[in-house]
């Protein structure tokens, strides 16, 4: 989806701002491409997963004053928004793309200076050749496609035992198929390519270790009042499913 908005100032119609959308593989989150740049050139991936964090970002501030907005990423062409679960982007996209077209077109810093970047592929001294080369797939043939979906990668660490440490952010953060992602496309490749990954481990903030108990908590809930309740189809009835 695109819209073309045109852009004007006391009547005088200046010029077009075209924001496209595109769907992530996460239901609660939006790809919002502007006819603009985001980030300044080298830049790659600015992430602020609630209100707090986005003191450096004035476009961030505005945007997380929505009600539902629930996390915001910059990528070098493209901001991808995260909503709360229990609100309707019929309602919420609206109010992205006014702020959006309204923020983008008047010229104001998306970041201030003080705002830290994402460096964790950036050589660093006593880089071991497997590091450099982890390092160098994950900036030429992983972030690119992770950020098509509206998402990205950081590198945190390699293990003695050679397990590849890594946090999803974006669209990816939260996404159900994170695992899959990190799984079947991710470790085969560093795998495949670099000798010494064993395997990959997907690295979690705090907030993100609670929220995911929780969530094993209630699933845990649900299947043991499942298991209480008797098959819809009565005694002898074979519910399961059919292939």
């Amino acid at each position: 989806m695109a819209f073309r908005i045109f852009v004007g100032f006391n009547g005088v119609q200046r010029r077009t701002m075209f924001i496209q959308t595109a769907n992530t593989p996460n239901q609660d989150a939006l790809k919002f491409i502007p006819s603009t740049t985001i980030l300044p050139p080298g830049a790659r991936t600015v992430e602020f997963v609630n209100g707090r964090e986005a003191h450096s970002s004035p476009l961030a501030r505005k945007l997380f004053a929505i009600d539902g907005v629930r996390s915001v990423m910059f990528g070098p062409d493209f901001i991808t928004v995260e909503k709360d679960p229990f609100v309707s982007w019929a309602i919420l996209k609206p109010e992205v793309f006014s702020i959006l077209t309204e923020f983008l077109s008047s010229g104001a810093k998306i970041l201030l200076e003080d705002t830290a970047m994402n460096e964790d592929t950036m050589p660093q001294e006593g880089d071991s050749e497997t590091v450099s080369m982890i390092k160098e797939l994950i900036d030429t043939r992983i972030r690119p496609a992770i950020q098509e979906d509206g998402g990205d990668i950081e590198y945190k660490g390699l293990t003695d035992a050679g397990i590849v440490q890594l946090k999803l952010r974006g669209a990816c953060r939260t996404c159900d198929s994170s695992t899959v992602t990190l799984k079947n496309g991710i470790e085969a490749m560093l795998m495949h390519y670099v000798d010494g990954v064993t395997g990959i481990e997907q690295v979690l903030d705090p907030e993100e270790e609670v929220s995911l108990r929780e969530f094993e908590k209630f699933e845990e809930k649900l299947k043991k009042e499942k298991g209480r309740v008797p098959p819809s189809g009565g005694k002898g009835y074979d519910d399961s499913p059919r292939l």
